[in-house]
C-alpha cells in the first residue's frame, strides 16, 4: 500500500500478530467415545494483504477430540487476533488448522472458510487433518 491508501486503511499487521498462545483446552472425559464438534462464527475478520481492505468470513471448525477440547472463550480471542492481519483466504484456513491441531491434538479436524463476496468473487476454503 502507498500514500493515501495506507492513510485511509491504517496499519496492517503481519501474521506474527496471530495469538495461538491464547488457545486454551480442557480435558475431554470420554476419549473412548468419538463426539463430533462443530464450532462456527460469522464474525471473523482479517485484511487483504494486497489492498488492506477488510475480509469478512464465516469460519467453521469440525473436529473429533482425543484427550482435549478447545475452550470457546479462548477460541473467540484467538480468531479476534486476525482482525488487522494481512493474510490470504487460503492461508487463513491453513494457519487456523495448524494452530488448532498444535493446541488441541484432535483425532481429526476440518476448517472451513466462507468469505464474503468482494468485487463479485466469492471464495470458500477447506482444509483437513487426521491423526
Amino acid at each position: 500500500m502507498k500514500g493515501i491508501e495506507k492513510e485511509i486503511v491504517g496499519e496492517m499487521k503481519s501474521t506474527d500478530a496471530i495469538r495461538a498462545d491464547v488457545l486454551d483446552t480442557f480435558e475431554y472425559e470420554y476419549p473412548e467415545r468419538d463426539v463430533e464438534l462443530d464450532i462456527s462464527t460469522e464474525e471473523f475478520t482479517s485484511v487483504c494483504p494486497k489492498s488492506g481492505l477488510p475480509d469478512f468470513a464465516t469460519i467453521r471448525i469440525n473436529y473429533i477430540p482425543d484427550k482435549k477440547c478447545v475452550e470457546l472463550r479462548s477460541w473467540k480471542f484467538y480468531l479476534m487476533s486476525y482482525r488487522h492481519v494481512g493474510i490470504f483466504h487460503e492461508h487463513v484456513v491453513n494457519r487456523i488448522l495448524e494452530n488448532f491441531v498444535a493446541a488441541v491434538e484432535p483425532k481429526r479436524a476440518t476448517v472451513f472458510g466462507d468469505f464474503t463476496i468482494r468485487g463479485g468473487v466469492h471464495t470458500t476454503s477447506k482444509v483437513s487433518w487426521e491423526k
